[in-house]
């Protein structure tokens, strides 16, 4: 039989339950169930490390490009190796320039005929502009004659002074046909001119152009960097689909104007880029440390910095760790030349040293509806309590809204109770982890 409590003891009692009370605030109870397993939240000293992937990529990079030239297919004779360290004005492209020559030496032809008929014409010009001269001077005679006959009509019978009239007359007539016909000639002689000079125009430049081309086919690198070649579209007649394995560009083959055949790209300045989840996001800044494994080179180990944290991407609806995916710029402490753009990284950021921060393990947080919780032991139960995700890191959450010595368990009460999933609003487990 049980002594009566004392005032005393029913005060503390009373306090007990009460501070409980306040550390776990929840409507709904939970039935307990003796095997669930459980952790308590502590006060720890952390720091803070976020760990994801990401890929390198380099900050400049010039497109290598076949020449936008009419008439065909390019081919290949000249291709530097993928992988090759190039330096600005290295030749490392170069098309059979063997039609574009052919084109030069027929244009230049064209242009030396159009060049000849040009003094043709302009000689052709000057031998009729001094027959139209000498005819012209006769014309004129003619007409000065007929006008000195006329003047002595009074002298002459009138039979005679009418002849002298009519051939004035004709006269004249044929100096005007005269005038007509050498302005027709100087309108002539100009056209023709204007037309051998409009072929020595268009000669030259074909002449031009095929010469440009040529020297287009000739393709240098604009920077100092690595050569990456692309996947040959027109070996597949330029249709390409998602998944499709293209083979790279080679000497020999062909390639249509403007495809994109290579790039280079500057090594000196690698950098990764990656993504982090909302709650990692927070504990972000530029500056802070990062160690980097390349998959790549295995056993190899690297140095960067955090250069910048940038706004949220699309979010992605099967990452429990946030909504969003926020983008994340490393920037390496120095150049290795092992190093290639697209090479998958890991990546360990350190964060901040928290001094007696609340923590318990990840798994221990759980989603319910939108929310984060914990399941805070109590009695023989479990109530559901929402807290907020400071951090997480290394498996531990960093939480506000729960107290320091509370019990919570690590698995949902309800499922091991029941033994399967509740329907929809049941508690689902986080993700917990950092961003992977």
């Amino acid at each position: 039989m049980s002594k009566p409590r004392t005032p005393a003891a029913a005060f503390l009692l009373a306090l007990a339950l009460g501070a409980n009370g306040i550390a776990c605030r929840q409507s709904t109870a939970i039935a307990g169930d003796a095997e669930v397993p459980t952790t308590t939240v502590k006060e720890v000293d952390l720091q803070l490390k976020v760990f994801t992937k990401g890929a390198l990529h380099t900050e400049q990079s010039r497109g290598i490009s076949a020449p936008p030239i009419a008439g065909g297919t390019l081919q290949i004779i000249q291709l530097a190796a993928a992988g090759t360290q190039v330096h600005t004005g290295d030749v490392v492209l170069e098309f059979d320039p063997s039609q574009q020559e052919y084109n030069l030496a027929q244009n230049r032809s064209d242009l030396e005929q159009a060049d000849q008929e040009i003094v043709k014409a302009k000689a052709d010009a000057a031998v009729q502009t001094a027959e139209d001269r000498t005819a012209l001077l006769k014309a004129k005679y003619a007409v000065r004659k007929a006008e000195l006959e006329v003047s002595k009509n009074e002298i002459l019978s009138q039979i005679d002074g009418q002849k002298n009239v009519l051939a004035l007359d004709e006269a004249k007539r044929a100096l005007t046909q005269l005038e007509q016909d050498i302005r027709s000639h100087g309108a002539s002689n100009d056209a023709a001119l204007a037309i051998s000079e409009e072929k020595h125009n268009k000669a030259r430049l074909a002449m031009d152009r095929a010469e440009l081309n040529i020297k287009n086919m000739r393709i240098t690198s604009p920077i100092d960097g690595l050569m990456v070649i692309h996947g040959n579209r027109d070996s597949t007649g330029g249709v390409f689909f998602g998944g499709m394995t293209l083979p790279d560009y080679h000497v020999g083959d062909q390639a249509s104007p403007g495809s994109s055949i290579a790039e280079v790209i500057d090594s000196s300045r690698l950098e990764v880029s990656a993504q982090v989840g909302e709650t990692d996001r927070t504990n972000l800044k530029a500056g802070q440390s990062v160690d980097i494994r390349v998959d790549a080179l295995p056993g190899e180990s690297f140095t960067g910095k955090v250069r910048t944290v940038g706004g949220a991407t699309a979010s992605e609806f099967w990452d429990d760790n946030s909504k969003h995916k926020f983008d994340v710029a490393i920037q390496l402490d120095r150049a290795d030349p092992r190093l290639r753009p697209g090479f998958e990284a890991q990546l360990s950021i350190l964060g901040d040293h928290l001094t007696r921060a609340v923590s318990l393990p990840a798994e221990a947080v759980f989603d319910h509806d939108g929310k984060k919780i914990v399941y805070c032991e109590r009695g023989r139960g479990f109530e559901m309590h929402e807290v907020k995700v400071r951090a997480l890191s290394e498996g531990r959450a960093i939480l506000e809204g729960v107290s320091v010595g509370t019990v919570v368990a690590l698995v949902n009460p309800d499922k091991k109770r029941s033994g399967k999933p509740k329907e929809s609003g049941g508690a689902t487990p986080s993700l917990g982890a950092s961003s992977n």
